[in-house]
C-alpha cells in the first residue's frame, strides 16, 4: 500500500534551531542569550493598542494592513504600493523565493548567514549557492558576485550579517550591485538595520530608489520589541512589492500585530533610546571581550560572534554553567545576545573563563 509523498526536496529542508530558552535554576538568575530577543519589555502605549486589538480577536484582522501601510509610508517615504507585510521578515524571503524562483535556479547567499535561508531555498525546490564568509565574518561580494550563473534569480546580503554580526558598507553593496544582471533580484536583509553605528552604512530604501532589482526587508521583531507578534516588512519596487503580496498568507499578519506595529511606529523615539541603550552595551561588551583577550567580529546588530569552531559545544556548556543560554552553531561559533547588564557582564565573564585559542 503506498502512500502520499511530499516533493523530493522537502525531505531535504534543514530544521531551524530555535535559540534555546534559560532554565530555572536556584540561587542563579538566568539569561536567555540565543535568539537576539529585545531584553526590554513593551511600552505601555504598545501593550494598551494591543489589548484594545485583542478584544477584537472574533474579527478577522484588517487583510490590506491599511494603517500599518499608512504609518509605514509616512515613515519611510514610500508609497504604501511599495510595501509588502508578513510574520516577520523571514516570511518575506520564503514568498520571495517561492515567487521568483523555478526548481533547479539557484540562490546565492553569503554562509554562514541566517539559518533560514537554506530552508526557504530548499522548501522551494531551488538550489542554495553558498559563499563562505571572510575571515572577518565579513561578505566576500566579490566572490559573491563571482557566483552568479545564468540559472541565479536571488542574492540575498545580510547585513548586518546574522550570526557573525559585521555590515556591509554602502560603497561595497554599491560596487557589487554594479556586478549583478538586472535579472537578479537582490534582497538587502536588514532585520538589524536600527543597531547599525558605522561610516558609510547601508540604507536599503536611498540603495533600491536607484535600482528596479533590490528590495529591503525588515521586522518589528528585534528594535521595536514585537518578536513575539511577528510582523515584518520588504521596501521594494511596486511590482516587486505586488508579487510579494500575491504568494502572501491571506490574513497572515494579526490585528494584534498591526496594532502593536502602528503604535510602536508612533512611540519610535522612546523605542529608539533603548536601542541606544543596547548599543552602548554591546560597546561595553566588546571592550570588555578585548580587555580579557578576545577579539570578535565587528558586531553591528545586537549580538556578537564568538569563533568557536570545534568547542562550540563546550563553549555553549560553560555559558550554560553562568546561567546564560547562547545560540551554538556546531563547528563554527556561538551568536550570543546583547541582554540586560548582568547578563552581558557574564559573557566577558566567559570569555575570561573559556580556553579560547587567542
Amino acid at each position: 500500500m503506498t502512500s502520499p509523498e511530499p516533493r523530493a526536496c522537502v525531505s531535504q529542508i534543514p530544521a531551524y534551531v530555535a535559540g534555546k530558552p534559560s532554565r530555572v535554576r536556584d540561587g542563579l538568575t538566568s539569561y536567555k542569550l540565543s535568539s537576539n530577543e529585545n531584553p526590554f519589555p513593551p511600552l505601555p502605549g504598545v501593550v494598551e493598542a494591543a489589548t484594545r486589538a485583542a478584544e477584537q480577536m472574533n474579527r478577522y484582522p484588517d487583510m490590506g494592513n491599511t494603517a500599518l501601510y499608512e504609518a509605514l509610508s509616512d515613515k519611510l517615504g514610500v508609497a504604501t504600493d511599495h510595501l509588502a507585510l508578513a510574520t516577520g521578515s523571514v516570511a518575506l524571503i520564503y514568498q520571495l523565493v517561492q515567487a521568483y524562483c523555478e526548481p533547479g535556479d539557484e540562490v546565492v547567499y553569503a554562509w554562514r548567514s541566517f539559518e533560514a535561508y537554506p530552508i526557504a531555498v530548499t522548501a522551494a525546490g531551488a538550489r542554495a549557492v553558498q559563499v563562505p564568509v571572510l575571515a572577518d565574518g565579513r561578505h566576500d561580494l566579490d566572490a559573491m558576485a563571482a557566483a552568479i550563473t545564468d540559472r541565479t534569480k536571488v542574492v540575498l546580503v545580510c547585513t548586518p550579517n546574522n550570526p557573525t554580526g559585521p555590515a556591509v558598507t554602502r560603497t561595497e553593496l554599491d560596487e557589487f550591485l554594479a556586478k549583478v544582471p538586472e535579472r537578479v533580484l537582490v534582497v538587502v536583509d536588514e532585520a538589524y538595520v536600527e543597531f547599525v553605528r558605522m561610516s558609510d552604512a547601508v540604507d536599503g530604501v536611498a540603495t533600491l530608489r536607484a535600482h528596479d532589482n533590490v528590495i529591503s526587508t525588515r521586522t518589528f521583531s528585534k528594535a521595536y520589541g514585537l518578536a513575539g507578534f511577528r510582523v515584518g516588512y520588504a521596501i521594494a519596487p511596486q511590482p516587486i512589492a505586488t508579487a510579494l503580496r500575491a504568494v502572501s498568507l491571506p490574513f497572515g499578519v494579526s490585528n494584534v500585530a498591526q496594532a502593536a506595529a502602528v503604535a510602536s511606529l508612533s512611540a519610535e523615539p522612546e523605542l529608539l533610546e533603548r536601542v541606544e541603550t543596547l548599543v552602548a552595551e554591546r560597546d561595553r561588551v566588546v571592550k570588555g571581550l578585548a580587555d580579557v583577550g578576545l577579539t570578535v567580529p565587528e558586531p553591528q546588530g545586537n549580538f556578537v560572534w564568538f569563533a568557536a569552531g570545534d568547542h562550540t559545544t563546550a563553549l555553549a556548556a560553560a555559558a550554560d554553567d553562568l546561567g546564560i543560554v547562547i545560540r551554538p552553531f556546531a563547528g563554527d561559533g556561538a551568536r550570543i545576545s546583547i541582554g540586560e547588564t548582568e547578563a552581558n557582564d557574564r559573557i566577558i565573564e566567559l570569555a575570561r573563563r573559556f580556553p579560547f585559542e587567542h
